[in-house]
């Protein structure tokens, strides 16, 4: 697999011949998110950004945004005439953190701005926030990405692998 250098991702631009969670979008996904995850390990910090569509419907990611410990305001890509999905990272590991899935916050977000989402963990899981559904699905599970060096397996318990929106926010109070 060839990787996109980080700098590049400002406007990568892919084919996009099939609907959303087709496997080029989950493979440019997992490509844009591997370096990204380097970054956001080292510094503890969230990097976002948002995904689009050309005037050809080609995929266009825009450059990720570093943010704060544990939230990010992603930036629209540059020749985007529709926006598609968010995307972020969950920083590096935090034994208090419950980053291992998406927050309430990340899924609602989506929900309220008419996109779907991607979330990386430090675990190396990448997740698919439908937008639409009010679901989370992990795509691919522990390892699938980078991991932080500092993740310790286990601390959250057992991660399912899809949740409504109701499933997620008790599993958050407790």
């Amino acid at each position: 697999m060839t990787r996109i250098p980080f700098a590049a991702i400002a406007l990568t631009i892919l084919p996009m011949t099939a609907p959303a969670q087709s496997a080029d979008e989950i493979a440019a996904v997992k490509q844009m998110f591997a370096p990204l995850l380097v970054q956001s390990y080292q510094a503890h910090r969230e990097y976002c950004g948002m995904i689009g569509l050309d005037e050809n419907d080609r995929m266009v990611i825009g450059k990720a945004r570093r943010g704060d410990t544990d939230s990010c305001l992603p930036r629209d890509p540059e020749n985007a005439v529709e926006i598609i999905a968010s995307y972020h990272t969950h920083g590096g590991f935090d034994y208090d953190a419950d980053a291992e899935m998406p927050s309430v916050d990340d899924l609602q977000s989506d929900m309220d701005e008419g996109v779907d989402g991607w979330v990386a963990t430090p675990g190396g899981r990448l997740w698919f926030l439908d937008g639409q559904a009010g679901v989370i699905r992990q795509v691919c599970g522990l390892g699938c990405l980078p991991q932080d060096a500092d993740f310790v397996e286990g601390v959250s318990g057992p991660i399912p692998e899809r949740m409504t929106l109701d499933e997620l926010i008790r599993w958050f109070e407790g």
